[in-house]
């Protein structure tokens, strides 16, 4: 994630804010320029941390400032005006009155519910991240409701007599459960169920990579080479998936696989490794941003030379930079977190098989304006959705 400043005053500030406590501006990422800048009404008022849900200004037209010598007019998005729910803007000339991140959704919790409007406004901020990631990275992100092969999320609360949501992909949709939101929930889940790691962030992440799998590698000339590193996708998942949580993983999982959820299928070893290359991406740019510099020292004659990294030289390009310098931050991230009291962060410690299907991830994304172009509608996988 980029460093962002207000286009007004130049303070400092965070990708999910919608006003700027220095100035009072109303900030919004504009999604078509990669940048977040607070906007005034192109009538001329400045519009305050009161623009929002239902307003009047806020279905105004507003100018970008510090865009385009202020020639750059967005309206906030539909899901902002209507719900208060989202801090991106929408081009004037677009004529979706939904932002490119809302308009992929297809299904959002009752909102009439007490319960649901704080979970899903938790669910649309993680999700804006990762929309956030996929465009940077120059992926296609269409909604799959005007384009064949899209993508689509659908935001779903367990009722009763009514079958368990399961988080997972199917043919372009994502399914997340609204508990998810739930801290305590998501906490208890994560212990149940052994998983070192476990976010919202987390499972966008991962279940983007089985779209992604859809659209980039199944028919692609990187099908063969994807059956070389992962294995067979043919073999029954459900069987798969059975065994899996009968047996538990291999033994050696920690030699061949970034989690254990990944050795339990090849589609499922896929995701687990676009998610990470995704965490490193992220967290890197974050780290360049800030200028970071590690120069660990270590107490007692340790060497720590290898460890070493300036993470502002790293390029997101160049996956062996981004190898090379992953081992040295996620060390300082899990010492800080530990100095608080607090858990890792980056629970993994990926071996070197892993490190190199994250490399291909790395090749399959670098490649996927020519795979799009090849084939402009995903191949559709059948393929069971799973929690």
């Amino acid at each position: 994630m980029k460093l962002f400043t207000c286009s007004k005053c130049q303070l400092v500030v965070n990708f999910e804010d919608a006003t700027c406590t220095r100035c009072g501006h109303a900030l919004a990422f504009l999604p078509d320029r990669g940048v977040l800048a607070a906007l005034e009404p192109a009538g001329g008022s400045r519009p305050g941390a009161g623009a929002g849900a239902g307003t009047p200004e806020a279905a105004a037209t507003f100018v970008a400032l510090g865009v385009d010598r202020g020639r750059a007019r967005y309206r906030l998005c539909g899901n902002q005006i209507d719900h208060g729910a989202c801090n991106w803007a929408v081009p004037v000339a677009d004529p979706d009155r939904f932002c490119r991140a809302c308009r992929l959704n297809e299904i959002i919790p009752d909102l009439s519910d007490p319960e649901a409007k704080p979970a899903w406004l938790k669910l649309e901020t993680a999700k804006r991240r990762l929309v956030y990631t996929l465009l940077a990275l120059g992926l296609p992100v269409e909604p799959r409701a005007t384009h064949p092969g899209g993508l689509a999320f659908a935001f779903k609360k367990d009722l009763p007599g009514q079958e368990k949501v399961l988080i997972g992909h199917e043919q372009g949709l994502i399914t997340i459960n609204i508990a998810e939101a739930d801290s305590p929930f998501r906490e208890k889940t994560r212990l149940e169920l052994g998983e070192p790691y476990r976010t919202l962030l987390g499972h966008f992440r991962h279940e983007i990579g089985h779209y992604y799998w859809d659209k980039l590698v199944a028919g692609s000339r990187f099908l063969e080479p994807f059956r070389a590193k992962f294995g067979d996708e043919r073999a029954s998942y459900a069987d798969a998936v059975t065994a899996h949580y009968r047996d538990g993983a291999p033994k050696d999982w920690r030699d061949r696989f970034i989690s254990s959820y990944a050795s339990m299928h090849p589609w499922e070893d896929w995701a687990e490794s676009w998610a990470h290359y995704l965490h490193m991406v992220d967290t890197l740019e974050t780290a360049r941003s800030f200028g970071l510099a590690l120069q660990p020292k270590g107490e007692g004659g340790s060497k720590t030379a290898d460890l070493a990294i300036k993470a502002r030289r790293v390029s997101l390009a160049d996956i062996d930079d981004m190898l090379a310098a992953w081992p040295a931050l996620t060390i300082a991230l899990n010492s800080l977190n530990r100095s608080l009291g607090l858990p890792d962060p980056y629970p993994f410690a990926p071996p070197a098989p892993a490190l190199d299907k994250i490399r291909f991830v790395h090749e399959v994304i670098e490649a996927s304006p020519d795979l799009t172009a090849a084939s402009p509608t995903a191949t559709t996988v059948e393929r069971p959705s799973a929690a």
